[in-house]
């Protein structure tokens, strides 16, 4: 004959259903089955939380209901990660996200915009050439599928400081000498 296990939960525990709470302290989040911890992950371990919330409920100990209520997440969220599980299992939470390949850079595109790029020519002026967008071509140089070269440091670099403050000046003392004298 099975026993009945009385909901025994220690004080500062949040219960997620009668047989399972969490508690979170120290940066650490910890699940507990009455008084036993089950399982525990960092408090910003986003993808653990995910996962293991998404096993809860697929396994029937929880409801989608409970982890919204207990942690105050969207019920939106919740489904979301629960087809990740359904589809990737474990895995598919600690997968790198899918990037989707920029179609308009085709082969011929990205060798001609890698060869502006090697002349030293800007990302704008490449985009304005090869007739792609900039954020694009900077897109495809985050991810390595292209190679900005380094500009170096010359006398075509934009004026610093200093120049900038005597310039202002110059044009200041300008502006008072032929300024109008007042009624």
């Amino acid at each position: 004959m099975p026993q009945l296990q009385l909901p025994l939960f220690a004080p500062g525990l949040t219960p997620l259903s009668e047989d399972l709470a969490v508690q979170q302290e120290n940066g650490r989040v910890v699940y507990f089955h009455g008084l036993l911890p089950i399982f525990q992950h960092d408090e910003k371990d986003l993808k653990s939380f995910r996962m293991y919330t998404s096993q809860l409920i697929a396994n029937g100990t929880v409801r989608q209901g409970d982890i919204v209520r207990a942690f105050g997440v969207p019920l939106a969220t919740v489904k979301r990660y629960m087809q990740v599980y359904r589809q990737g299992g474990t895995a598919g939470f600690f997968q790198p996200p899918r990037r989707r390949s920029a179609n308009v850079l085709t082969p011929e595109v990205k060798q001609r915009a890698q060869e502006l790029l090697d002349e030293g020519k800007s990302v704008p002026e490449v985009s304005r050439e090869i007739g792609v967008a900039g954020n694009t071509l900077h897109k495809a140089i985050h991810a390595g599928r292209l190679h900005a070269v380094k500009k170096k440091l010359g006398s075509k670099t934009r004026a610093g400081p200093a120049l900038r403050a005597s310039v202002a000046r110059a044009t200041a003392a300008r502006r008072w000498a032929t300024a109008q004298p007042g009624p």
